[in-house]
């Protein structure tokens, strides 16, 4: 069995709150999610699959502490490791930059080496104009919007969790 990290950056607490229910629906450790705050891009190294999770702020802005460790992320060799990534955004406000921090971690940790797991959301389920998350019209992670859509929240973690089982384990 693969060893599962969850690395997240979160602001007001959504996207912590999600690390959480991936954390949870995993059976992964608490001792094995990291804020990325206070994370060194060497515990990167301890796990098989990383999870990484950031709040889109403003205009498609990174969460503060991952604009900092997206830096150490694409300069650690990630060659044989899966991630997968997830984010929270705010489709109404910032529909035109929705969970773009997804696509701009994602993007990162391909080009250090990994491998993209956890892709393929279908969108149609989403209000929003744009996103860099979108890849071939999905989403290249899990997007999650507390603040217009937090009834929807469980749903959507319990089915990509779902998904990510079949191609992490």
């Amino acid at each position: 069995m693969s060893k599962k990290g969850i690395f997240y950056g979160s602001s007001s607490g959504n996207t912590q709150n999600v690390a959480g229910l991936i954390a949870a629906g995993l059976g992964i450790a608490e001792s094995d999610v990291f804020d990325v705050a206070t994370a060194t891009s060497e515990k990167l190294l301890g796990y098989d699959v990383l999870l990484l999770g950031s709040s889109t702020l403003g205009y498609g802005d990174l969460q503060d502490d991952w604009e900092t460790f997206i830096g150490k992320l694409e300069k650690t060799d990630l060659s044989g490791k899966k991630v997968a990534v997830f984010g929270t955004g705010d489709s109404s406000a910032y529909s035109d930059t929705f969970c773009d921090s997804i696509g701009l971690i994602a993007e990162a940790a391909e080009k250090a080496g990994a491998t993209l797991v956890g892709a393929g959301i279908d969108a149609s389920g989403y209000s929003f104009d744009d996103s860099k998350a979108l890849k071939d019209g999905a989403f290249c992670g899990l997007p999650i919007d507390e603040d217009n859509e937090p009834a929807k929240t469980r749903e959507r973690v319990e089915g990509w969790i779902e998904r990510l089982k079949a191609e992490i384990d």
